[in-house]
């Protein structure tokens, strides 16, 4: 089985979430981890927020769905359910996806087909946000606030991502996260995160 194909690459997902810290105790586990990360990682597959009730819809109409035949998931756990189980997993628990990705598309010379410019790779560091609240906060959060005295509170990440000129695909490579540091008082931002990013992976 080729580490790329796509059975090679679901097998080793399940791999890392079935390694997951699991907090569930007793009659709660029902379902497995790997079942939880394959259905959590499905509605990010499939960009639909509705995509689990549909499985599940699907499930009981065919006797299989979706969810099973692509991300080998045996049962579809509640959306609750993988909400609070997967709330405590360190989100730095699936940086060995990434490492996998990218040392088998550098173990088949898929990465130098990316060289460009000096025959180097070029890689691009952008910001994103994917959570943002007027109201919702925690620890974790970056804070911005507006002339009207209101605040937003949001999570944000460089994403790292190989490119090539003339090439519409990209490989992604571990973010890092914009976050208040420890011994820091000023707040994190886009350019300081780049600059851990690069001291943590700039070598390999």
């Amino acid at each position: 089985m080729s580490p790329t194909s796509w059975d090679g690459l679901i097998a080793h997902l399940r791999q890392v979430f079935g390694a997951w810290p699991d907090a569930r105790t007793g009659d709660n586990t029902h379902y497995r981890m790997e079942d939880i990360g394959g259905s959590a990682f499905s509605i990010f597959f499939t960009q639909s927020p509705s995509f689990l009730a549909f499985q599940r819809t699907m499930q009981q109409a065919k006797g299989q769905s979706n969810v099973q035949s692509l991300f080998e998931v045996e049962h579809i756990p509640s959306d609750n359910h993988i909400r609070q189980t997967l709330d405590p997993v360190p989100p730095e628990t699936l940086w060995p996806l990434y490492d996998h990705v990218y040392q088998s598309l550098r173990d088949q010379s898929i990465v130098e087909t990316f060289r460009a410019v000096r025959d180097t790779i070029l890689i691009a560091l952008d910001g994103t946000w994917y959570h943002s609240s007027q109201k919702i906060h925690c620890d974790h959060c970056s804070c911005m606030e507006h002339k009207s005295g209101q605040k937003t509170y949001y999570h944000s990440a460089v994403t790292p991502v190989i490119v090539a000129p003339g090439r519409a695909q990209a490989i992604s490579l571990r973010p890092e996260f914009i976050t208040p540091q420890d011994g820091h008082t000023k707040q994190d931002c886009e350019l300081a995160a780049a600059k851990r990013w690069l001291e943590k992976n700039g070598a390999t």
